[in-house]
């Protein structure tokens, strides 16, 4: 009866059940799909992937320690491509890399670049593999920010400051920076820098004075990195694969596995996707479905 009463609607709502089940079944696939590599059986090398601007650190250190954890797992690749990022997600991933080091080895493969916090994380591993082209380096620590005074001042703005300190409002985009100010964010950067030289000195088994010399912020080839001491070999992700692999004892071909990706809450996927479907339907049929605001049901409109 309600199928004769309401077309419409009857097939709106069998279309619904139609793709709602079909989601299942191809999440169920995906799952299964998406994971496969972590059925392999044997010793493996696992790949992390930093890729981009650094902003946080835990899904990297997530993989790492989880990597770490995995008897499976011998050895390790780090594979960054980024330009660097914040510093306090940087020194949190290098920390991790030192504290897997004295479990298994670690080898950080450089690929299109790895500069400032990307080669501050690489210098923690046990060795270096880069592309003889790949941007590296960028050793220094940077501040920045624009002043918007003199825009203000021709637009008819007066920004008004109300702060308990001194210096809680220093750097501020909207008045000059005084001789106090400039000074202690100088030395906050110089301190940060002196920090960065050290973990490099450390990771790469080199004198702070050396990796000082090199430490103005320039960028190097990673051919040039590997004359500097930078790098330690010249090649590709595979090249690294290999010798983490050998490092690890591996011995014949070597498997690798990547970290599961991560994967939106299945209810959430669910009803995104069939919302989205659904409307897709409706806007097809020329129809459209109206919320009651008195009993909080729907009203079937056709549109025609």
């Amino acid at each position: 009866m309600f199928s004769r009463r309401h077309p419409y609607l009857f097939f709106l709502l069998m279309i619904s059940a139609i793709i709602a089940s079909s989601s299942v079944v191809l999440s169920l696939i995906g799952f299964v799909s998406s994971d496969r590599s972590d059925l392999a059986f044997g010793e493996k090398v696992g790949v992390v992937e930093l890729n981009g601007v650094i902003a946080e650190s835990r899904q990297i250190l997530e993989q790492i320690k989880d990597f770490r954890d995995n008897d499976s797992v011998k050895s390790i690749v780090l594979r960054i491509d980024s330009p660097g990022g914040a510093v306090g997600p940087s020194q949190e991933i290098y920390r991790e890399i030192r504290k897997t080091i004295e479990v298994k080895k670690v080898i950080a493969s450089l690929g299109s670049i790895a500069a400032s916090g990307g080669y501050y994380i690489a210098a923690a591993a046990d060795g270096i593999v880069s592309n003889p082209g790949t941007i590296t380096g960028s050793i220094g620590v940077i501040l920045g920010y624009t002043n918007f005074e003199a825009l203000f001042e021709k637009i008819g703005l007066s920004p008004v400051v109300i702060k308990s300190g001194e210096y809680k409002d220093m750097a501020s985009p909207v008045r000059k920076m005084t001789d106090a100010e400039r000074k202690l964010l100088q030395d906050f950067s110089d301190n940060v820098h002196t920090q960065f030289i050290d973990d490099v000195a450390q990771g790469r088994k080199m004198p702070s004075s050396q990796v000082r010399e090199i430490a103005d912020g320039r960028i190097f080839s990673g051919e040039k990195a590997k004359e500097l001491g930078l790098v330690d070999r010249l090649g590709n992700l595979e090249d690294a694969i290999e010798w983490a692999g050998r490092l690890g004892g591996i011995k014949g071909d070597i498997s690798v596995i990547y970290p599961p990706e991560e994967k939106m809450p299945f209810m959430k996927y669910l009803v995104d996707m069939s919302a989205k479907q659904i409307s897709e339907i409706v806007s097809r049929l020329g129809t459209s479905i109206l919320t009651d605001g008195i009993t909080g049901g729907y009203v079937y409109r056709p549109d025609h």
